[in-house]
């Protein structure tokens, strides 16, 4: 039997391999269900499938309706932190969302990408971590192996590629320092979520 590269297998990788996939699929099932839970518009039922799914994130804390997610194990979400409708959290790698987060609708934050110089394409996963008082604005996009950090600003649209420093507004793709952010000790709580969303 080859692998996809045309490489020759043993019996041992084989059986290896089939273990993978056959996890993989699990995950890819589950990953469905999800799906399908992210259409009940009540945030308690989505927060226990979330939470019995590995995402580590307390009740006071929301992800609007139609989020999907990869590998939600690895996805770490703190206190009073909203995250709005049609997100993508990618839990390939490590994803630390803080505390008073605010995630604005269709945002998408990625810990993996294709390695573009690799011969079998292979790929690159990288941490991601939004440090507290962060605000993302909407069709927002992270990338891997990026820190946000406190009380920093990401503009809507943006594409973000490089780590933002505490307290800076950036925008644009992809993404470049565009102000300061004028509060450096916030204190404010985001309160309610909507309900039926």
């Amino acid at each position: 039997m080859l692998d996809r590269t045309g490489k020759n297998l043993t019996s041992k990788e084989i059986v290896y391999k089939s273990i993978i996939r056959f996890k993989t699929i699990l995950l890819e099932f589950w990953l469905m269900i999800l799906r399908w839970v992210g259409y009940i518009p009540i945030h308690t039922v989505r927060k226990f499938f979330y939470i019995m799914s590995g995402i580590n994130m307390p009740f006071n804390s929301t992800i609007h309706m139609w989020a999907n997610f990869f590998n939600p194990q690895n996805i770490t979400i703190g206190k009073d932190t909203i995250i709005g409708d049609h997100c993508f959290l990618d839990g390939r790698a490590p994803l630390k969302i803080g505390n008073h987060v605010g995630i604005a609708s269709q945002v998408l934050i990625y810990n993996d990408e294709h390695d573009l110089s690799s011969d079998s394409y292979d790929n690159s996963f990288g941490p991601v971590t939004i440090e507290d008082y962060v605000f993302i604005g909407p069709r927002a996009i992270i990338l891997p192996n990026i820190k946000i950090g406190k009380g920093a600003v990401v503009a809507a649209g943006a594409v973000v590629t490089k780590d933002i420093p505490d307290f800076e507004i950036w925008g644009g793709v992809p993404a470049k320092k565009i102000n300061d952010r004028k509060i450096k000790n916030p204190n404010y709580t985001l309160g309610r979520a909507m309900l039926f969303q």
